[in-house]
Formats: C-alpha cells, structure tokens, sequence
C-alpha cells in the first residue's frame, strides 16, 4: 500500500503526503516518470487528492464531523481558484475566524479537515502571500504553524525536499556524463587508475578510481590498475596491497594490474631515443638554481651540450656513480614559456635505494611527467582521467607524447575533491598517527577509505555523491552534509532498529500494570521493511529509562512507551541535585499513542535470565579547528584539543547477533555502524553522521572564560576578599577614575525635587 506521485505533480498534493505520514497507513514512493498521484490502498487506485486524504482519513480515524469535513472539503477546492484580492482576503478572515476559539477546524483533535485546508493554501500563492505580510490572523498562522510543527509533516516536507534534491542531482549527474568522453569508442575505451604504492588511499582518490570505472562501464571497456612505482625513496610493497584492499572496499576492481616499473627498459630506451633527438639534455644545476632558473626563465648553462655529452652523463646516471649523482635529464621544451611546467622539466634522476620490485637494478628512474604518458600509450589507455591541478601538465604530457613519437591519448580532467576541517596530506595525516593522536590509517577520523568506511559511510553513498558532482571543473572545499545524507538514505531502509539507554543516571521505572513475571514477544526490527528480520524484545513490570526523558516528565502525564504502549506518570522522585532517581507509572494500553507528545526507548530491568550487553557509544569531532589550512599553517595549531567521545550505554542483547560493520540505528540517537569487541568485553559502536548541520558542526567552541587567582597588582590597589573570579586579561590594572567611592550622579533640571521613594 503506498502513494506514488512525482515532485512536479501540480498542484502538489500536500495533504496526501502529509495525512499518509500521519496516519502512517501508507508510504509515499516519489518516482519522476509517473504523472499525478495515486494511491494504492485496500485493492483499489485512487487518483485525485480529496479523494485519497478522505480514504486515509477513514483509515486512520480522522474523518471527523461529517457535515463540517464535507463544507471544508468543498472549500479546499475553492483556495487555489481565487484571483480575487477581496475574495481572498474574505476567506482568510473568515479561516481566522473559525480558529479564534479552536485548535482545530473540527473537534478537538486534528482531522482530515485540517489536512486539505491546509494542503489547499500551500498551493495558492496568493494566500501565502497575504499570510506572510498580513499579521492579523494571527489565529489561522497559529493553527498553520503548529500543523507544520507536527513530527510527521515535518517527515513529509522533508521527504519531498529529498526527492527534490535526488532529482536536481540525478539531472545533474546526467547532464555532466552525458557527453562522456571525447573520441570514445564502445568497446575500446580503456582507462587507468595509476596510484602510488606509498600510502593509503583517501576520498580523493576514490573519486579519481570511481571515475575510471564508471567511464570504463559506460562504454563496454576496460580499466587497469596501474602502481606508479617510480620513486623507491616512497614506496614499499606493503602499500600495493593496502591499495588493493582499500580498492576491494570501494568494489573497485581493475580488468589488469600493472606497474610503471614493468616498462623500466622500455622507458629508458625512449630517454635515449629524446636525448638523441635533441629533445633532452643531462644538467647539473644544482636543485634550488635549478628552481629559481625556471622561475626567472633563465635557461640553464648545458641546455645546448652536445648529444655526445648528453648521453655520456646519462650513462654515468646509469652506474650510479658519485659523478653521475650530480646529474639529471631534462626535457629540451622552452626556458620562457608562460607555462611554467612547460621550463625544461626533469624526466630522469637517481635513486641508489633498492626498488621493491626490480632490487637494485637500476641507480635512474624516470619522473612521474616522463613515465606516464609513456606508459599510457604503451598499455593501450584512450582516455587519461586527471584532477585539473595536472591541467597545466596537460600540455607536457602532449609534448612528451608528440616528442617520442607515440600514439596519442585523450586527457579529461576533473576537479580535486576537498572538505571542510579535512586533510588530505600524506605528511600531514603521517604526523597525526605518528604522534598518536589517532589509533592508525583505519581512525574512523581520518578521510582514508579505511577511515569512511569504518565510520559507516557506504559504497553506494560514496559512489551517488561521486557521480553527482559530474565533470565540475570548480576547486571548493565541499560541506560533509551531502554525503552523509546520502548515506542516511541508503542504510535507513535496512539498517535494523534496537534501543540503548545511557548508564550515566539511568532511571528506574516501577509500572503498575506491568507483567508479574518477565514475558518476551517476538517483533520487526524494522517496522517498515520485513525482511532485515525480527528481534525479541523483553517486557517487565520495572524497566530502565535516560534521565533525560525522565526529568522531561510533567507529574499525571500519558507518554508513549516504545512498542509498548502507552503510560501514565504517577509519581516521580528526585534527588539533592534535581536529578530524577525513579518514577512510578500506570500501564494505560487503551490511550492514544497519536495524542502524546513523548514516544521514548527503554530497556527492561536486566536479570540473570534477561541481561542486558554494556556498549560503548562512540562519536568523533574533526582533526582540525580550521576550515581550510593554508600553506603557511602549521598543523600543530589547530588540532581539536577533544576529538573522541566516549559513552557507556546499556544495549538490548539482540546486538549480541551482529557482525563486525554491521549498521544499526539506536532509536532515537541514531544510526551506528557495529566496530567489534573491545579490550573490555564491551561492544563499540561508532556514530554515523546523518548529514544534519547540528551533527557535522565542529563540536570545537570556543574557549570559555575561566577562572583564575587574581594577579596581586602592582598599583598596591586593594583586591576585596569576596570580589570573586577575575577574568584573565593581559590588560595593565588602571585605578578607577572616581575612586572607590560610588559616585551618585547629580542632574540639573528645572523640576522641583522629590525625595526619592526607597530612601
């Protein structure tokens, strides 16, 4: 049973959406190839919005006084017809009227009266207008306010928000890749994701590698995972399997594995074939000369030796001798150019330290700039997908190409993906671990795929996000919230539901009319979805409540307790502090669970039969206290002084069943992803961000004004015993300009004098 309608029905149905979460009778499907609404409900379709608020209406109990609904009904359909400014204004005095002694339109609780009135003024322009800028109905902006202040509206606009935002960005999406790649060839694409073996991949690399495999798919073609290993001072072959495995969580998995240093030999008779064509030329200019003279575009003292010369070095490179140390190979493409990658850059250097895959082999190895076009076009890839930080690059890559002669390959960049309060540094993510402000690469504070993924983010979240961005060539720092509400949306409909009460000044709860013995009732760990299976849940006579539901609790109210029940609060006892130590309440099953405004989780009173299991409740704050660290910051500054919190709950013992990464949603707190057994014998759960602002924000505030022992000053001005704390200041102490004395203001008037009353 559900309600399908796409979010550009017109009018929009707002009283369908709004009463079908209210009553919770149906769900609402949003599905962007149907036109108009329909509701699937009892063996029949309806289609018309009056029609399907009255059908749930009479669901749901809310049909209300017939004659009065009905003249409402026939209302609802009049609001969004009118054009005319008297008739409107007609209307909304005589709406405001109707609500001056009432809190609903009919009878004292909400009907479907209330649903399609305030659905029809939704769509109307007009009269949102008029309410906005005329304050005098005040009654009808009440009854508004508090319709759209109801939980399950608030569900219902949120859901059409999201539909709204999956739509612009599946639009988007497609619109960035509709193009795809230039040149493409079904069939005969092939792309690469060429990581280097000295680190774990982060987020910014899962997008490049999501990219290759997503264009690889497109068009029937094939992607290789490529080890850049031409650097041995970096890399370590313990790095290649990390990768693969961080590529294995991401369900990234290349068609071949290659490495650059499969092509050593190849690489290095092209660096002679350039040399000897002129295009390259061996130098000497020490490193720091070397940059100033390409930042000046001065060219270098040997860039016209002899080829004879040139090789002749080269070869001494080659030996690894403390003469052929001194020197380097560059590329003979400009001194001056305005693009300065295009200065004469190195494409050859030595490296005495053994490589991890060809030993000590070879005392040369070839730079990033020379070995990857080379290799591209030797392993047959089409398309080269790049950040756009390489854009400059772009044309020494053609160069290097065009210069030796080889087949061509298509460049498509992309922007770097970049957060707020995140770092993407391999120095500067190092220098956390190695000062053990982090437990490793896999903290769940870190922006590694082992990071993300162990604070719960998903693959298919990750993925939704990475092709939402498209082709945007805009280098921003991106809010974290789109990510993880992403991520919400996908482990919302089969995360499983349990409950968790805080240990610190947990609550006893006595409930009259509770079972005499414990009773145990098989239920839906998901009440919307059937098939993520059942859990047991234990009902007793006492059960264990947070304190802050318990301090929330007017004496004599009904609250509603979670698939229970409802209850009254009969008698509450605090202690010295104000804390609550324990309640007494009446089992009320007959109430209506609708009608209360508290809906709160407890846990039966654990005992041998029925224990409970200890968690850890985990949540994390970012590394950093600044958005976006400049060049010039030292890290060292801004670390979050408190990044990990820690809670002690108690848990029902249904969690004893999961599985190390299993999602969760503690009702009520949120949803946890399960991160195993602790030294402790208790069971961790980390807080997944659920993309809402008040989760992302840095809990970091700002320092709070402390206390400190007043500084005897110098002046020899008396300090009063009982002046209490004074604030810290690096302020000098001034006397006061009146003295000690309180100075009693004196006005010069023309009234006459009156004594003052309190003297």
């Amino acid at each position: 049973m559900s309600i399908t309608l796409s979010t550009k029905t017109s009018p929009f149905p707002y009283a369908s959406i709004a009463i079908a979460t209210y009553t919770q009778k149906v769900d609402i499907n949003y599905d962007e190839s149907v036109d108009g609404v329909t509701l699937d409900f009892e063996g029949s379709q309806i289609s018309v919005d009056d029609e399907i608020v009255a059908a749930l209406a009479n669901a749901g109990g809310l049909a209300g006084d017939s004659v009065k609904t009905a003249a409402y009904f026939d209302l609802a359909k009049i609001v969004p017809t009118l054009t005319a400014i008297p008739d409107i204004l007609a209307l909304l005095d005589s709406l405001d009227n109707d609500l001056a002694y009432r809190t609903f339109l009919v009878g004292h609780d909400i009907t479907a009266a209330d649903f399609i009135i305030w659905g029809s003024i939704k769509v109307a322009p007009k009269f949102i207008g008029f309410l906005k800028n005329g304050q005098q109905y005040v009654h009808l902006l009440r009854w508004i306010s508090h319709i759209e202040s109801l939980e399950s509206i608030q569900a219902a606009l949120a859901s059409l928000t999201a539909a709204k935002a999956n739509k612009a960005r599946s639009n988007k999406t497609a619109a960035g890749f509709a193009l795809g790649l230039q040149n493409a060839k079904e069939g005969q694409v092939v792309t690469r994701f060429p990581p280097e073996p000295s680190g774990y991949l982060h987020i910014g690399h899962a997008k490049a590698a999501m990219l290759n495999q997503y264009f690889a798919k497109m068009y029937n073609g094939k992607m290789i995972i490529r080890f850049d290993d031409t650097n041995p001072t970096k890399e370590r072959a313990e790095f290649e399997e990390t990768i693969l495995q961080d590529l294995e969580l991401l369900n990234i998995r290349g068609d071949k594995m290659t490495h650059t240093s499969d092509y050593f030999d190849q690489i290095y008779e092209l660096a002679i074939q350039i040399i000897k064509s002129g295009k390259a030329y061996a130098d000497d200019t020490e490193q720091l000369q070397m940059r100033e003279e390409r930042g000046k575009g001065v060219a270098s003292a040997h860039r016209d030796d002899s080829v004879e010369e040139n090789l002749r070095h080269f070869e001494e490179m080659k030996t690894g001798s403390p003469e052929g140390l001194r020197w380097c190979i560059r590329a003979k493409i400009s001194v001056d150019n305005q693009n300065k990658a295009l200065r004469d850059p190195v494409i050859y250097r030595c490296n005495l330290i053994p490589h991890h895959r060809t030993g000590d082999k070879w005392k040369i190895y070839p730079t990033y700039d020379f070995a990857c076009p080379i290799v591209d076009s030797l392993e047959g890839v089409t398309h080269a997908l790049r950040t756009n930080e390489y854009r400059e690059r772009n044309a020494q890559y053609q160069w290097m190409i065009k210069a030796l002669g080889m087949r061509g390959v298509d460049i498509w960049d992309f922007s770097r993906l970049n957060f707020i309060y995140t770092l993407l540094s391999k120095r500067k993510l190092h220098w956390f671990v190695d000062s053990g402000i982090v437990g490793g690469w896999d903290d769940p504070r870190f922006p590694t795929i082992r990071g993300i993924r162990r604070r719960g983010l998903t693959v298919d979240a990750l993925s939704q996000f990475m092709l939402a961005q498209g082709p945007s060539q805009a280098i921003v720092s991106l809010e974290w919230d789109m990510i993880w509400a992403i991520n919400k949306k996908v482990i919302d409909p089969v995360a499983p539901r349990f409950w968790a009460i805080v240990k610190e000044n947990r609550v006893s709860v006595t409930i009259n009319g509770g079972p005499l013995a414990p009773e145990v009732k098989t239920l839906p760990r998901h009440k919307k979805n059937p098939e993520v299976g059942e859990k047991r849940t234990v009902f007793t006579s006492t059960i264990l409540v947070e304190q802050e539901d318990a301090i929330s609790f007017d004496d004599q109210e009904e609250i509603t307790l979670m698939d229970w029940g409802n209850a009254i609060v009969r008698s509450k006892t605090t202690g010295p502090s104000g804390d609550v130590i324990s309640l007494t309440m009446d089992l009320h099953l007959e109430g209506d669970f609708r009608k209360t405004k508290k809906k709160i989780t407890w846990l039966a009173q654990p005992s041998t039969d029925y224990p409970l299991v200890n968690v850890t409740l985990l949540d994390y704050d970012y590394l950093i206290t600044k958005k976006k660290l400049e060049e010039t910051d030292d890290v060292k500054d801004f670390v979050t002084p408190v990044s990990e919190f820690r809670e002690d709950a108690f848990a029902d013992a249904n969690v004893s069943t999961l599985t190390k990464g299993d999602i969760i949603q503690f009702e009520r707190k949120g949803y946890f992803i399960f991160d195993g057994t602790a030294e402790d014998g208790k069971l961790e759960f980390i807080r997944i961000p659920d993309g809402r602002a008040a989760n992302l924000a840095s809990k970091a505030g700002k320092p709070a004004v402390v206390a400190v022992e007043a500084p005897v000053p110098a002046s020899g001005i008396p300090v009063a015993a009982d002046a209490g704390p004074v604030p810290s200041s690096t302020m000098y102490k001034m006397e006061k300009i009146y003295g000690e004395e309180p100075v009693k203001p004196v006005s010069t008037t023309k009234m006459y004098t009156v004594s003052n009353v309190y003297e």
